[in-house]
């Protein structure tokens, strides 16, 4: 069945609004726990300008499910990843004047370094994975360098739904859904794991998580501006409930 992985940066990027302690991201991680996250995902940026080291330490210890950690491949990152253990070690494009990250790794383009900092993960018994833009040369560069999963950039294909008047038929948003398809098949075809993330919503992710194999969704932005209203537990809840019921149409 597919899993949601929750991103809780923006809860500390509320936290950071004012410097003080609260809300805890950690604490947002337990709720989303317990409204059914199967994962949770941070993005230890190297300006720290949400996530802090000390965020990381306490959702290794005090959390009960993956823990996928986002990272530039800089010897920094790959310390801490090594020393902290999560789950997944996520490698990401990483630009400081960018609110989020914009486009996927080009793993094609610096195969040899990515393939060191993959090693020294493994090493570690450390899960390695690229997001990627939906592109085939990225791809089979992925399967190159040894990562285990590939997460697709779906912001392109968020991006056409919005400004299409959210219509999931119209001809640039299919267009976009089948380079995540055709990427999908590649990397299952590689023997790597198919995941997926940026941008989803609730009004857009059905599509994305009826795809044949794909394995999980990390999702951020939409699950804790829903929970605002709602809380983290029915706000994951709820994403949860869309992606299975599209999975098993």
């Amino acid at each position: 069945m597919i899993e949601l992985g929750v991103n809780i940066d923006h809860v500390a990027t509320v936290r950071e609004a004012r410097k003080t302690h609260e809300p805890d991201p950690v604490w947002a991680a337990v709720e989303a726990q317990l409204g059914g996250a199967d994962g949770i995902t941070v993005h230890l940026r190297e300006d720290r300008r949400h996530i802090h080291d000390d965020d990381v330490r306490r959702l290794r210890e005090l959390t009960h499910i993956k823990l996928n950690l986002e990272m530039a491949a800089t010897d920094e990152m790959v310390a801490i990843a090594c020393a902290i253990k999560p789950e997944m070690a996520m490698l990401v494009p990483e630009g400081r004047h960018e609110v989020t990250t914009e486009g996927g790794l080009d793993v094609a383009g610096q195969e040899a370094r990515l393939r060191q900092v993959v090693a020294r993960l493994a090493g570690a018994g450390i899960v390695t994975s690229v997001f990627i833009d939906a592109e085939l040369p990225q791809v089979e560069a992925a399967a190159r360098i040894g990562v285990s999963v590939c997460e697709i950039h779906t912001g392109p294909y968020a991006h056409a739904f919005h400004s299409r008047g959210r219509d999931a038929g119209s001809a640039p948003v299919l267009a976009e859904l089948d380079k995540i398809r055709r990427a999908g098949e590649a990397i299952r075809a590689a023997g790597m794991r198919f995941n997926a993330g940026h941008a989803l919503n609730y009004y857009n992710v059905q599509p994305v998580a009826a795809m044949p194999g794909i394995r999980e969704l990390h999702i951020g932005h939409a699950i804790v501006s829903r929970a605002i209203f709602t809380g983290m537990r029915a706000a994951v809840a709820e994403m949860k409930r869309l992606m299975r019921e599209a999975q098993c149409r």
